[in-house]
């Protein structure tokens, strides 16, 4: 593949990376070359490979190893489980050290571990920066920078920890940053990061993989449950992700399944590490069949046949949504993405659906109506619904009218308060 060295191509091959997606294609060349690149392009898509080939490939032709507390490569990612699962894929295209240090586990043996120098790191932002205020890594002999998924990294408040660790490096540095989605704020840090990059564009921003059916139901959230488990009826041998926009949803919503008889886990931001990596081992091996998630399991987890994407809880940023369903769907396959949406989450629909420039086929009950108060908050208050939104059908269970009530009422005007006693 694209004149790559010996050992490296021979490891591509046994990997079965004989056929370049779009993105691998376009980039490589131009990486092996030493540009920088900035790289566009939806979940899913192979951009692992895309920044890992040519990594490694110019760490071979550099040659030399690396001093002790320092990294030849750093690549950077917003999560524990896709730091883990790059440097997965790094391990399995090559016999260089590759580290990886991220939060959520013991820092003692990462010091160890650095103390020996890496040839690339893969590292989130908030632990390589505790390791470099204890002196366990130094990054001005890093000569190679990756920040993979970089719009979720603004998402999640590191873009200080990005400019803090820009000016640890040298200024002659290859630098790739690869992300799915292109906020306002990446021009910034693009601008800070790259030097006069090559800009490659696979799919629109916002657009989901071609394979995905979406669509959507308008129904109550007192309702959502029941609805999940019915519709989870029919694929109960096929892996499905839920996801929902806290951590207690997520619990409660596992209790929910489990009691209905569904072999299902839930990962989360205030789960351990040790936690959250037996339950996506569990979820791979299909000893799992469903697991709830919030937005932390959004990005960059490449889990075989996942047929079915749950926004039990629409997103109330419009990007995650792209990301969400980016879990299926992948490397050519087909699935399917379905959205509940109550009332007070139209706000957010519609959101979505103007980033991804398409209208969700409607699957149940009918749109609700707009927030009566135009400063409401999605979350907040009590959403206004027309009737016949919610359950499919139109219809509560038992034949009772279906959907949130409808709220199109008259309210009563207080009678005015006499004079204080």
């Amino acid at each position: 593949m694209m004149n790559l060295p010996a050992a490296l191509s021979k490891r591509v091959a046994e990997m079965g990376l004989t056929q370049p997606t779009p993105i691998q294609a376009q980039a490589i060349p131009h990486a092996l070359n030493g540009r920088d690149v900035m790289g566009l392009a939806q979940t899913g898509t192979g951009k692992t490979a895309a920044f890992g080939i040519p990594l490694i490939a110019r760490l071979m032709e550099e040659g030399g190893r690396a001093a002790p507390k320092t990294a030849r490569g750093l690549i950077l990612a917003p999560t524990r489980e896709l730091a883990g699962q790059i440097a997965a894929v790094l391990r399995d295209l090559t016999d260089m050290k590759v580290q990886i240090v991220v939060g959520g586990v013991s820092i003692n043996p990462q010091i160890q571990r650095l103390s020996k120098g890496a040839d690339i790191l893969v590292a989130t932002p908030g632990r390589l920066l505790d390791l470099v205020d204890r002196r366990a890594v130094r990054l001005d002999q890093t000569n190679f920078l990756v920040l993979d998924e970089a719009d979720q990294m603004l998402d999640l408040g590191f873009v200080h920890d990005l400019r803090k660790i820009a000016k640890m490096m040298g200024d002659d540095r290859q630098t790739m940053l690869f992300s799915a989605t292109m906020p306002k704020q990446m021009a910034e840090i693009a601008a800070s990061y790259l030097h006069e990059p090559l800009r490659i564009e696979v799919s629109p921003p916002g657009k989901a993989a071609d394979k995905v059916t979406q669509e959507v139901h308008f129904i109550a959230k007192a309702e959502k449950t029941a609805l999940l488990i019915e519709l989870a009826a029919k694929h109960r041998e096929e892996r499905a992700l839920v996801f929902t926009r806290t951590k207690h949803g997520a619990d409660k919503l596992t209790k929910a399944l489990d009691k209905a008889g569904y072999k299902v886990v839930a990962i989360h931001g205030n789960k351990r590490q040790g936690q959250r990596d037996r339950a996506l081992a569990a979820f791979k091996s299909r000893e799992i069949l469903i697991l709830v998630a919030t937005d932390v399991a959004a990005r960059g987890l490449d889990i075989p046949d996942v047929k079915h994407v749950y926004n039990y809880e629409l997103p109330n940023v419009p990007e995650a949504y792209v990301h969400r369903i980016g879990r299926t769907a992948r490397a050519g396959k087909d699935g399917a993405a379905i959205a509940f949406c109550a009332p007070d989450e139209m706000p957010y629909l519609k959101d979505i659906q103007k980033v991804m420039k398409i209208r969700i086929p409607v699957a149940s009950g009918r749109a609700w109506e707009e927030m009566p108060d135009p400063a409401a908050k999605p979350g907040g208050g009590r959403g206004r619904g027309r009737p016949g939104g919610g359950r499919p059908g139109g219809g509560r269970p038992g034949g009772a009218p279906g959907g949130a009530k409808p709220s199109n009422r008259r309210r009563r005007k207080p009678k005015p308060k006499g004079p204080a006693a």
